[in-house]
């Protein structure tokens, strides 16, 4: 007997995704942005963002079941993002998940978009063992999470005070005068500087802060420090280094993150850490990571660029792990939550 056939819809933030899914076999990846139309304003405007998704909403639907070759009658589950992200464009797509759901008479899971970012790794490398350990790393958060199960039982150990990580690297981005987003911006000009031109604060590293925030993570401090930093060279009349403070600020950044979570990987007793989101991308993140995990004899599992930024694959891919375990389906009364909580895996 064939595998529940899931179709999965992202809209937490600015871009549209429609996946389908079988078991761990992806079968289409659709995906429409409006990150140009965000661009001039330097970050994502909710009512923009709401407006592209309703308009991308059919056709994209459209693309991924015409390039699947199938007919939505096919389609056994749906699965939606209900929470964490902008009320606006979660709403949208929310309502079409309940649409198709009620026209289909097919059961509809409202499921968490971080808990998603860890999951599209098992359409690439396979199911997760048992215990695992997955940072999510993006625009919007940086979380810290002990899986047990992914799709019954997720706890998060930390997450960012502040800004997150990709947050900051906007922020810098801007401070240096980079276009939005900077993240791939400060990637692209670190790759071309030195790491250790310029040390910048490790926020929360002190011992002080081990006790009550081993495991969270704060930018806002470094986001200030290379401010000043900037702001003092200017002052000085002296030109800015811009390909030493992106690099020394990524630095910054993956030590603290990779820092972090190998030290929970240790303290839990785990040996995988597969990390996810769109901040995943960063190549000095990715590179610290692998050096550190194959120190530590922990298996790093990172999907592909493609499957880091939002994506329906990684809500339908969700949302088939929780039908194969059996979870009950969720309301078609369900809301959105923007703070949805990282131990909610479904609603």
């Amino acid at each position: 007997m064939a595998e529940p056939l899931v179709l999965g819809i992202e809209t937490s933030c600015d871009e549209t995704g429609v996946a389908l899914v079988r078991g761990n076999e992806l079968l289409v990846d659709a995906v429409a942005s409006s990150m140009e139309e965000h661009a001039r304003y330097g970050g994502i405007i909710p009512e923009v963002a709401s407006r592209a998704h309703l308009e991308a909403m059919i056709p994209t639907i459209q693309r991924a079941i015409g390039e699947a070759d199938i007919d939505l009658s096919e389609v056994d589950a749906i699965a939606v993002t209900a929470g964490p992200g902008l009320v606006g464009p979660l709403t949208i797509g929310a309502s079409a998940a309940k649409a198709l759901a009620i026209g289909l008479n097919k059961p509809l899971y409202g499921v968490n978009h971080v808990i998603g970012h860890a999951c599209v790794d098992q359409l690439v490398d396979g199911p997760l063992p048992e215990r695992a350990m997955a940072l999510v790393v993006s625009g919007g958060h940086s979380s810290l999470l002990m899986v047990n199960d992914i799709a019954t039982d997720v706890t998060e150990l930390g997450s960012t005070l502040d800004d997150a990580a990709g947050e900051a690297f906007d922020k810098v981005g801007r401070l240096l005068g980079l276009p939005y987003p900077g993240g791939p911006h400060i990637d692209r000009l670190a790759r071309e500087g030195d790491p250790a031109a310029i040390r910048f604060p490790r926020g929360l590293t002190a011992a002080k802060d081990q006790a009550k925030h081993a495991y969270d993570f704060s930018f806002s401090g470094l986001k200030t420090a290379v401010a000043r930093w900037v702001e003092a060279r200017t002052d000085a009349g002296q030109p800015i280094p811009v390909h030493d403070v992106a690099a020394s600020f990524a630095e910054a950044v993956a030590d603290v993150l990779a820092a972090k979570t190998i030290a929970a990987c240790h303290k839990h007793d785990v040996d995988t850490l597969v990390i996810g989101g769109g901040f995943s991308a960063n190549s000095q993140l990715r590179e610290m990571a692998a050096k550190r995990c194959a120190e530590a004899g922990i298996d790093l599992r990172i999907p592909p660029i493609r499957y880091c930024t939002d994506n329906g694959a990684m809500i339908a891919a969700l949302g088939s792990a929780v039908v194969a375990a059996g979870v009950a389906p969720s309301s078609l009364d369900i809301p959105v939550d923007s703070s949805m909580p990282l131990t909610t895996i479904t609603v």
